[in-house]
């Protein structure tokens, strides 16, 4: 069975004041991605691993933690890893295969590089074009300020709201939305999660 696995940790997580704001923040968003309590978890506290077994939402996923630390004033490393599953345990620390291995090797590699997005199949031809589309990406994901962050993380939870509702929600003007999605290059990584659902789902 195919699955896709996220391996990431906080960057710089020990210079924040106030690590209880983060750390929910990171539960919440896992919660918000799992299929279930058991296919996420925290290591040492800053650290984490998530299971998504639709192998194709692996970008969006990324995208949306690091929405949701950059919202808080943090940024995150995220490693991929798209393969087999061989071993399912009662979490995803205690599960094993392919996806796995290649998240893990990837945090590693991202770590040593100091990029913050990457990811690894079992196609290397696939792994150099995507891991290259998400540098180009993380030239804008790098940037958001908290305020580009938190339109970003709102609008993948509400995909269908329209840009006065979202507005509505955290008491700005439809034309604020749309100010802030454009500076957050939305739509360009809209469209790049689009190609990656495709070309993932042709693994």
């Amino acid at each position: 069975m195919t699955t896709s696995v996220i391996t990431g940790d906080i960057v710089k997580s020990t210079a924040h004041k106030f690590p209880k704001i983060w750390l929910d923040a990171l539960k919440e968003a896992l919660s918000f991605l799992a299929t279930n309590r058991f296919s996420w978890r925290l290591h040492q506290g800053d650290s984490f691993q998530l299971e998504i077994p639709e192998k194709d939402l692996g970008f969006i996923s990324a995208v949306y933690i690091k929405a949701s630390m950059k919202s808080k004033g943090l940024d995150v490393r995220l490693a991929i890893g798209v393969g087999d599953k061989s071993y399912e345990g009662e979490n995803v620390s205690e599960s094993n295969g392919e996806a796995f291995m290649f998240s893990g090797e990837t945090l590693e590699t991202l770590t040593k590089e100091k990029q913050n997005l990457g990811i690894k199949t079992n196609d290397s031809e696939l792994d150099e074009e995507l891991n290259l589309y998400f540098k180009l990406a993380l030239i804008a994901m790098d940037s958001w300020t908290v305020n580009t962050a938190e339109i970003v993380k709102l609008t993948i939870e509400q995909p269908n709201a329209l840009q006065s509702e979202l507005g509505k929600m955290i008491g700005i003007n439809q034309n604020a939305v749309s100010t802030r999605q454009k500076r957050a290059h939305l739509n360009e990584i809209m469209e790049l999660d689009s190609m990656y659902r495709k070309k993932i789902g042709e693994l």
